[in-house]
């Protein structure tokens, strides 16, 4: 299969941990981490930030995942999160954390419901490890699924990964917040008529600016965004929540 795809034997660390670097918004990174899952027999992964001890829901604290968003919503409704084990290790230690579900059942007194949950997706097990950003941000990143069992070569490996795509993720989030305090209104207002379909001569006329006015404030926007068109720049824009 193509590397583009999935990853294979000869495709070394260090050549992925380069092609993350090149990766410029979070669903490059999320197709990314896809193929990495795969490629150590794991079903699923997700990127969070370690929540507060008062958070109540891990869906706020997530960056990006491949959960099933049932499996999310039965997780957070079950009030899963106060209670995981495997956060509370990951708040009181920087070490990678492994874990089998009828390990995270015990040590809940024998509550078999996380348990019967994740099995229910076939995640079984896994491994969660411990990241940071430059800012200090604390987060996580987990890989899981049936029967999974890392060797330690996987595990320092899949925790140098870990560490520099919680980083690449954290690099992109400053470039977008970068970008909205850079972008001015009437160029918001213009990508925001431009998405809804309307040409340069019709948002020219809806907000009583001349074409030329309006094609200014799109070329600006189309720049600053760093897109080689308005479709690019429309579709970075709603990516971002600039518009709606």
């Amino acid at each position: 299969m193509d590397k583009t795809e999935s990853f294979d034997a000869t495709y070394s660390v260090a050549a992925r941990v380069a092609e993350l670097k090149s990766l410029q918004t979070h669903f490059d990174i999320f197709r990314f981490m896809r193929r990495i899952t795969e490629s150590y027999g794991c079903r699923m992964f997700i990127v969070c930030e370690i929540p507060s001890t008062t958070t109540l829901e891990l869906a706020g604290n997530t960056i990006i995942t491949n959960w099933p968003s049932e499996l999310m919503s039965n997780f957070d409704q079950a009030g899963l999160l106060q209670t995981s084990p495997i956060l509370q290790r990951l708040r009181s230690a920087t070490l990678p954390v492994t874990y089998t579900m009828a390990e995270i059942a015990l040590a809940r007194g024998g509550d078999m419901v996380s348990c019967e949950l994740f099995q229910r997706f076939g995640m079984s097990g896994g491994a969660f490890f411990p990241v940071h950003d430059a800012a200090g941000k604390r987060g996580t990143v987990g890989f899981c699924g049936d029967g999974v069992m890392f060797t330690v070569q996987q595990m320092v490996e899949l925790l140098y990964l870990s560490v520099h795509v919680y980083q690449r993720l954290a690099e992109i989030r400053d470039i977008d917040i970068k970008v909205v305090e850079q972008l001015s209104d009437r160029e918001i207002d213009c990508l925001n008529w431009t998405s809804a379909g309307k040409t340069s001569a019709e948002i020219a006329e809806i907000l009583t600016l001349s074409e030329h006015t309006v094609n200014h404030y799109l070329n600006r926007a189309t720049k600053k965004l760093d897109a080689v068109n308005r479709t690019q720049a429309v579709a970075k824009a709603l990516r971002m929540k600039l518009i709606a």
